[in-house]
């Protein structure tokens, strides 16, 4: 049987969530940002009426402003993102159990089997698409092939609401032509390398040396060139939403600093952002790193195994701890991050890193953490917060 497989990919996710709460925002140039007083103020999603205008994930809030003097700012609400992500799913998981989610606002589906419930591959789409459109007010488009590659190809092809179809008998005819910078998976860095082996199209990678490619690129080259022929056995993978997954936050700080106080701070509230992410996708993760940019723009990152946790308590210590063990205290600090990975499926109590400090008991704090997270969705983000987050 012919495999189906589904990319459903969320378009402009974070300012569309917004303006499905707001839709005042609707018609006008929008994106969701940083602090505009605070040096780390990025675009992080524009919505298509300020995208006319040029502006683009990442470009700092004075260069939008510049290019779209009208253009409305919407500070970011992670946890708010996190439960419209989660709604979306439920309404793929009507379709089939084999889904495989990607990130925040894209998953595919395995739908092989399923064209007698529901209809063509060009029916479940539209479907699809109208589910999340009339009960989200969210806008999606998504790529339909016969393998996990070629569905992620194909659902970039047309946005927003577009669905796209790149079967393995259209590979020359609509892959080859493009830019290998358009293959995904491939980086600038590999784009570079490509290019000064004469490889600029996915059609040249696919015309290759494969022995060549295995001896500049290892085993990553022969991937490639099974790809670059629209060859892709992975599977998707059930209930795969936390499997390699990394969450984890970081800002770039308003000023260069040495000043421990306000790193712990800065620290807390990441850590915070990562928990509640966590305990809403019931993930705990058995690692939690740190990342460090100083203000001469060199990075470190470092990590410690824990036992599996989603307490904000518990990975803002490890990343505190991470943070006084391996900075010295003189360097100016001008990015911090922090993150949770290698998640683990458990229905066991765990025992707290921190019981034999007496300074929590495991189940107490988690209900208290969840009891704060029912908080902050009822009434806001913003309307409680730890006491350290205010000094």
């Amino acid at each position: 049987m012919k495999r189906v497989i589904f990319l459903v990919d969320m378009n402009a996710f974070y300012i569309s969530c917004e303006m499905a709460r707001n839709p005042e925002l609707k018609g006008k140039p929008a994106a969701v940002a940083g602090d505009p007083k605070n040096r780390s103020g990025i675009i992080l999603a524009a919505n298509y009426d300020a995208r006319k205008y040029g502006v683009k994930t990442t470009m700092l809030l004075h260069e939008a402003k510049r290019l779209c003097p009208n253009i409305i700012f919407v500070p970011p609400d992670h946890p708010y993102y996190s439960k419209m992500s989660g709604k979306v799913m439920d309404i793929l998981r009507r379709y089939t159990p084999d889904i495989q989610i990607n990130s925040i606002d894209e998953a595919w589906l395995d739908l092989t089997g399923c064209e007698a419930l529901f209809g063509d591959p060009q029916t479940i789409a539209k479907k699809i698409m109208s589910d999340i459109q009339n009960e989200l007010d969210l806008w999606c488009s998504i790529g339909i092939s016969e393998n996990r590659f070629l569905a992620k190809m194909a659902s970039e092809r047309k946005k927003p609401l577009g669905i796209t179809e790149i079967w393995l008998k259209d590979v020359a005819e609509k892959l080859w032509p493009l830019e290998v910078r358009e293959m995904y998976g491939i980086g600038k860095q590999t784009e570079l390398k490509l290019q000064r082996l004469g490889i600029f199209k996915i059609g040249d990678l696919a015309k290759a040396d494969p022995a060549m490619l295995s001896k500049q690129f290892g085993k990553y080259g022969a991937e490639l060139y099974q790809l670059s022929k629209g060859i892709d056995h992975s599977k998707v993978t059930d209930n795969a939403e936390h499997e390699n997954k990394s969450i984890s936050r970081s800002t770039t700080l308003s000023r260069d600093t040495i000043d421990m106080v306000y790193l712990e701070k800065v620290l807390l509230d990441l850590a915070e952002e990562v928990g509640i992410e966590a305990r809403q996708g019931d993930a705990r993760g058995k690692t939690v790193s740190i990342a460090l940019k100083y203000s001469d723009f060199q990075s470190i990152t470092r990590q410690k195994t824990v036992p599996p946790t989603f307490l904000t308590k518990e990975i803002y210590q490890t990343g505190l701890s991470l943070l006084k063990e391996h900075w010295d205290g003189k360097r100016a600090i001008r990015l911090i991050g922090i993150g949770l990975t290698n998640f683990v499926e458990t229905e066991v109590e765990q025992l707290s890193l921190f019981d034999h400090l007496g300074l929590s008991d495991n189940k107490k704090e988690e209900r208290l953490e969840k009891a704060l997270d029912q908080i902050r969705e009822k009434f806001g983000s913003d309307k409680i917060k730890r006491a350290k987050s205010f000094e």
